[in-house]
């Protein structure tokens, strides 16, 4: 795997909230004040979601005193706590501007009629249990050194065979050198006639 992949998929959260455009969502977020950590709740709707992997982002717009107030969130971001959605909302774009210009109760998305409110959460990365881990790093050196005793089986086998070939090949040459001599003293004992 490349470096990069593999830096950032350690980054990545194990599991994460199914978000869609148009939902009502209340998004925890963990503020630092200080040496101080408390938890503050935004609540809005998502109007638009982009990127991926780590890069991941979906933004939540609320009307606050009167003020349409926009924040950025990063899905993976281990600020962001949790995510739980209040309402499933209706809607055919994958990004709401149009929200932007609306004033009061415009400003919403018409909510589905029956769906359920449901936090679900896609699994991202398995969360592997110690007792397993440790079985499976021992059938993997096990596997691992099955490989290598095959790897070193093999190299052995072909290093003969190049030995094997050598020795055929001096052989074929020490014959043919006793062949020339021979041949030789013929063409000597013709010329000579």
């Amino acid at each position: 795997m490349d470096i990069l992949k593999s830096i950032e998929h350690e980054q990545l959260k194990n599991k994460i909230p199914e978000l869609r455009i148009g939902n009502t969502v209340r998004v925890h977020v963990r503020i630092k004040e200080g040496n101080k950590e408390r938890i503050q709740v935004f609540e809005g709707i998502i109007i638009k979601k982009q990127g991926g992997g780590v890069n991941e982002t979906f933004t939540v717009r609320r009307i606050s005193y009167g003020v349409g107030v926009e924040k950025t969130f990063l899905v993976h971001s281990p600020m962001v706590e949790k995510v739980e959605v209040v309402r499933v909302g209706k809607a055919r774009r994958a990004k709401l501007y149009y929200l932007r210009d609306r004033v009061g109760k415009a400003a919403k998305t018409k909510e589905k009629v029956g769906a359920r409110i449901e936090t679900k959460e896609i699994v991202i990365k398995e969360e592997v249990v110690p007792g397993e881990s440790e079985a499976a790093e021992e059938a993997t050196a096990e596997e691992v050194a099955e490989v290598a005793a095959e790897a070193k089986a093999a190299e052995e086998k072909a290093v003969a065979e190049e030995v094997k070939e050598e020795v055929k090949e001096e052989a074929k040459v020490e014959a043919e050198a006793e062949a020339k001599p021979e041949e030789d003293k013929k063409d000597e004992d013709e010329d000579k006639k």
